[in-house]
């Protein structure tokens, strides 16, 4: 009875761990989606001037995010249903997945870390090259493409300028600052700020789904572990595998008899 119950207890603990896994893969996928979505990333991203673009590695990361949140749905309503099922097939699976997605994880953690400032940069030299050219211009109809995407920039962040106004450039540039910015709001720590924040958020997601996986790997192999032994006899006969093989080995050893 202890064993039994011993292994009722893990089967509804890998049912539990899997439903919050299949949880959190509906939570990143609907977070990616907000992050692709956002109207105030999504108005900085798609900004065009000229044959330069705002970059689009932010925009990569968030479609990873999506795939990633629809394979943990897919993994975790597998794993549910392989744990209930009692199913070696579906949890050897499920286990293997899980393997996948967790070294695909790491690696994608390692790689995130590493380029965690990549994004907030390469908007930052966009936005620099957009400023520099608009201050180059003297006719004001020449500055207008230029001013039409610094504005947004302005407008989306509450900010103005690279930082500092002490150059005539600066000045010039703030004829498309809104009035409410202080001088001293630059751009280059709002747009920081606000790649910090979603990059924050994104770890923190993928942080407590390595957890999960941890548990549900352990969980999983310890109930394939324990149904191995159980699968042996059933209520004190030969599963129907072994019937069956049984079965055939007298049947070929009374055929033998009769030829004999």
């Amino acid at each position: 009875m202890g064993v039994e119950g011993c292994t009722k207890c893990i089967k509804y603990m890998l049912f539990f761990f899997n439903f919050i896994f299949w949880l959190a893969g509906c939570v990143i996928l609907g977070v990616s989606l907000w992050l692709r979505h956002d109207t105030k990333t999504s108005s900085l991203l798609e900004l065009k001037f000229e044959d330069k673009e705002a970059p689009s590695t932010f925009y990569i990361s968030v479609y990873i995010l999506i795939a990633v949140g629809a394979v943990m749905m897919f993994v975790g309503f597998l794993g549910c249903y392989g744990a209930i099922q009692e199913s070696q097939c579906l949890l050897g699976t499920f286990f293997a997945c899980l393997v996948i997605l967790f070294a695909c994880e790491v690696a994608a953690g390692i790689l995130g870390f590493m380029n965690k400032d990549k994004i907030s940069k390469d908007l930052i030299t966009f936005y620099d090259s957009v400023h520099d050219k608009g201050a180059s211009y003297t006719n004001p109809d020449e500055r207008k493409g230029a001013n039409a995407v610094l504005k947004v920039f302005h407008e989306t962040l509450s900010c103005c300028g690279k930082g500092g106004f002490n150059t005539v450039i600066d000045k010039l540039i703030t004829e498309d600052c809104p009035s409410r910015v202080k001088m001293t709001e630059g751009c280059h720590s709002k747009i920081k700020e606000l790649f910090s924040e979603k990059i924050y958020l994104i770890g923190i997601a993928a942080l407590i789904v390595a957890v999960i996986m941890i548990f549900e790997m352990i969980f999983s192999r310890a109930q394939s572990l324990v149904w191995i032994p159980k699968r042996k006899r059933i209520n004190g006969c030969y599963s129907c595998h072994d019937m069956s093989a049984a079965v055939f080995r007298t049947k070929v050893s009374l055929c033998s008899l009769k030829l004999l």
